[in-house]
């Protein structure tokens, strides 16, 4: 009898349930709760559910005790290298390397229309101007560290990775900060996907603060029609222009135009439904759960994690709020013939960001239809974050 309770005790030692009771099992058991809530919100709510869900999944294997060591595992020599092991541990190297992040922009290159944006080009500045964001929200997370209010250590990497957010498109900003703030990048990852998630509910309050209901209400012009070669040079120049001014920014940008030129050229359309359904899907479910997997409970239980939180909504905020702002000069600009609004579409939250300025505008007339005319600067979000990625890792990498 006694040798059957000795199994029994060997048995519920050798089990994850055992984990539970000791030192900081407790942590395991919110962090499980967490992930909960997560698939909660990507399955009911649909909140980015294609990220969401592999994401959490993640996560709530890292926390199951025992098992997390087993599919993910992460060791550092004596040389200060990290070494990552388990099966999610050999795949997190193409989130470490910088390879998911870019083939998702190479699939959303195949999917995204350039068109209205090359219909009316000076829509690009709007794009420019949301990315503003992105550093005020950098020197925000910089202001708050020791030598702000005491709380915590943010130099300009992590700051980096944190003011990122503000683009609105996580690939960006899983590659930003698995170069710079690798430690962040559970809190980060799921921060960025949680406020895109959110932003039909960020945006509309921002947008009717900074415009008059006369300007909300202004029509524009039906944009012009693009040409198939216009299309095609579109890409190409972008690339040239964009790697040649900021080198670091290759490799993103790269991806999503060699995608566009492939989508455009119309000569492999198989290799652009591969891009656009089956590689995406796969990529993606990849990325999300070797990010899941990165939020063991000591790295994202911290105060770090509320803080990022808390400026992963001054990010969108702010850049919401610049990207209109933007809008209401170029309505001055262009005397009452620019919807100011569509301005705040130039975070990359594609399309998302645009369908919010479409609904604003019907809310203000049933007949004005500005979703064209929000595409415009919603694309141009996409090349300028990444052209802020590309600044911000070629000063501080």
């Amino acid at each position: 009898m006694e040798k059957f309770w000795e199994t029994i005790k060997a048995f519920f030692e050798s089990s994850g349930i055992a984990g539970f009771f000791a030192d900081g099992g407790w942590r395991n058991l919110i962090m499980m709760a967490v992930a909960c809530v997560l698939l909660f919100l990507a399955i009911k709510k649909k909140f980015e559910p294609y990220l969401l869900l592999p994401i959490a999944f993640g996560m709530l294997l890292v926390n199951l005790p025992g098992v997390g060591q087993e599919i993910f595992k992460k060791t550092t020599d004596a040389d200060g290298v990290t070494h990552y092991e388990g099966i999610f541990g050999f795949l997190y190297y193409g989130v470490k390397w910088g390879i998911y992040p870019c083939l998702i922009f190479l699939c959303i290159g195949a999917t995204t229309d350039f068109g209205p944006l090359i219909a009316n080009k000076k829509t690009m500045l709007l794009g420019a101007a949301a990315q503003i964001g992105i550093f005020i929200t950098f020197i925000g997370a910089i202001a708050i560290g020791k030598n702000g209010l005491g709380w915590t250590q943010f130099d300009a990497k992590i700051a980096s990775s944190i003011g990122i957010i503000g683009g609105a498109d996580g690939p960006t900003a899983i590659l930003v900060t698995s170069k710079l703030a690798p430690e962040y990048l559970s809190s980060i990852a799921i921060v960025a996907y949680s406020y895109m998630a959110l932003v039909p509910v960020i945006q509309p309050p921002i947008i009717r603060l900074l415009t008059t209901k006369k300007e909300r209400a202004i029509k524009m012009e039906t944009p012009r029609e693009v040409s198939k070669r216009e299309k095609i040079l579109f890409p190409i120049i972008v690339t040239i222009v964009t790697v040649l001014l900021v080198p670091s920014a290759g490799a993103l940008i790269g991806c999503l135009m060699l995608g566009n030129l492939i989508k455009e050229s119309g000569v492999v359309p198989q290799i652009t439904e591969t891009l656009s359904k089956t590689l995406m899907y796969i990529v993606t479910i990849l990325l999300g759960v070797c990010v899941g997997c990165t939020a063991d409970a000591a790295t994202f239980l911290t105060i770090d994690t509320i803080l990022i939180f808390v400026l992963g909504i001054l990010a969108f905020s702010v850049a919401t709020a610049c990207g209109v702002l933007g809008g209401k000069l170029m309505c001055v600009l262009t005397k009452g013939k620019v919807n100011p609004m569509i301005g705040a579409a130039g975070v990359s939250a594609v399309p998302m960001a645009a369908r919010v300025v479409h609904k604003e505008g019907q809310r203000e007339d049933p007949t004005n239809f500005l979703l064209m005319h929000a595409m415009g600067p919603n694309v141009a979000g996409v090349i300028g974050s990444a052209v802020a990625a590309g600044v911000l890792l070629l000063l501080f990498l």
